[in-house]
């Protein structure tokens, strides 16, 4: 092997690369080719990490994301860590750390969205709002890292390089992971889904209930209880109309699952969702059965 230098561009070219070993489940990304992620705040964070211009690291980090040497990745408020597996016998220890916003930032941030309905709308229903780089930007903060300084990370391989291909290749999976679970960024700056989420629901109440108060109507009446014990004890009867309305196979499978999102850092050779959709459309006619009975039939939609 070539002697290495220990920093500088050029040292992306002095030696000869090693060849890392194979890892057996590893956390492959779901790109094979191309760019990484689909979405804007996924593509936002990936063009972070390609800004620091590390040169041919950025490639070989691309090139370890996408044949699974990333072993294993855990997301805290704050922090990532990671093990990626090099040509070393044990995987290399990853961490990159997010300078998080304090709780009066957070709840600047919070105060400014529970004033725009549309946005607590669509992150309750698990959407990143367009514009919300602008409202952190309004409140004199941003939701992205926007300096090298906002990013510490470290990796225990030798590469002098920070950061390594090891430490850019659990950046790339990272953005990926965005794409499912937006919620991942607010957790990087401090803030956790469940947090977000709860504190996002009050001011969503509290709006609601402004708004009751504001056109308050009358309740109607509660319709009172039948005298006749036994159509309480028989269950729906004559005059109770149909409750449970039409039954048939939803349109849609797996809406509760997409709702929540994908498992996280997927390790499978199908997509999480693909994988447990197949699941869904399998188990619906099954469910018919038990609910209708034998010999019932439903007719299904073109989207079933």
């Amino acid at each position: 092997m070539a002697r290495r230098k220990s920093s500088g561009w050029w040292s992306d070219y002095y030696y000869t690369p090693s060849r890392p070993k194979k890892v057996e489940g590893g956390v492959k990304s779901a790109s094979k080719r191309g760019g990484f992620g689909e979405s804007w705040w996924a593509k936002r964070w990936i063009s972070i990490l390609e800004s620091f211009n590390i040169g041919a690291r950025l490639a070989r980090g691309r090139s370890y994301a996408r044949s699974g040497q990333v072993a294993s990745i855990a997301v805290d408020n704050g922090k990532v860590t990671a093990q990626v597996q090099g040509s070393a016998p044990t995987p290399y220890r990853v961490t990159i750390e997010v300078k998080t916003l304090t709780a009066r930032e957070w709840k600047k941030i919070i105060d400014a969205m529970g004033r725009q309905a549309l946005f607590v709308a669509k992150l309750l229903a698990g959407e990143m709002p367009q514009d919300i780089e602008t409202l952190f930007k309004e409140e004199g903060l941003s939701l992205f890292p926007t300096k090298r300084g906002d990013l510490k990370t470290a990796c225990s391989c030798p590469d002098a390089s920070n950061p390594c291909k090891h430490i850019a290749a659990t950046y790339y999976l990272l953005g990926e992971e965005f794409d499912r679970d937006p919620f991942l960024i607010f957790a990087l700056r401090g803030l956790s889904r469940d947090e977000l989420m709860e504190r996002l629901g009050s001011k969503g109440a509290a709006t609601e209930k402004a708004s009751a108060e504001s056109t308050a109507l009358e309740p109607l009446p509660t319709e009172p209880l039948s005298l006749e014990s036994r159509s309480f004890w028989n269950g729906p009867g004559e005059g109770m109309g149909d409750v449970f309305g039409v039954v048939e196979i939803p349109r849609e499978s797996a809406t509760l699952a997409r709702r929540l999102g994908g498992f996280p850092f997927w390790q499978g050779e199908t997509p999480f969702l693909d994988a447990l959709n197949a699941s869904y459309v399998a188990a619906s006619p099954r469910g018919l059965d038990v609910f209708l009975g034998p010999g019932e039939s439903v007719p299904t939609t073109e989207n079933d």
